[in-house]
């Protein structure tokens, strides 16, 4: 994240946003393809996602695996609710939270619950021993309700039509 918070709320334009678009479909383009496909010079498109980086609107590059392939095929969002809205046991709640077996994303959410969790298990048995041994054991947790999730649908990568 830059230092600089007027360089990250520096607006980007229709390059940028191609590079982004690009990057979000397909993180392992090589540069010259990317600067192919956006219409710009390698050495200027290089410059432009380092820039991008740099400003924090780029936060990394990673694999995007699929849960059931690697023996987590139920997936759950379980939603979470703090017994009080300290900074103690925010804190408590949301250090532990994303170190927790079968986590794939924390949300901390604003509304009736305050956490959301994505999570992926080997079965329904280990979703219960999940909700029972690492949720309703924590001194910061209410309540949880569970959803299971049965199909997840990629949307519309960032910058998509609406810009």
């Amino acid at each position: 994240m830059p230092n600089n918070p007027q360089a990250r709320r520096a607006p980007i334009d229709d390059v940028d946003r191609a590079i982004i678009r690009a990057l979000a479909e397909n993180a392992r383009l090589p540069n010259n393809a990317l600067a192919e496909a956006v219409g710009i010079a390698p050495s200027t498109c290089l410059g432009r996602v380092r820039a991008l980086q740099e400003r924090g609107i780029i936060r990394g590059f990673r694999a995007e695996v699929d849960p059931a392939a690697i023996g987590l095929p139920l997936q759950a969002m379980i939603s979470v609710r703090l017994r009080a809205h300290t900074r103690e046991q925010n804190e408590s709640f949301r250090t532990t939270a994303p170190d927790l077996p079968g986590v794939l994303a924390v949300f901390h959410m604003a509304g009736s619950d305050d956490y959301l969790l994505h999570v992926g298990v080997a079965g329904p048995e280990a979703l219960r021993d999940f909700v029972v041994d690492h949720l309703t054991t924590h001194p910061a947790v209410a309540q949880t309700r569970t959803n299971l999730i049965f199909e997840q649908i990629a949307g519309r990568r960032y910058l998509g039509s609406g810009g």
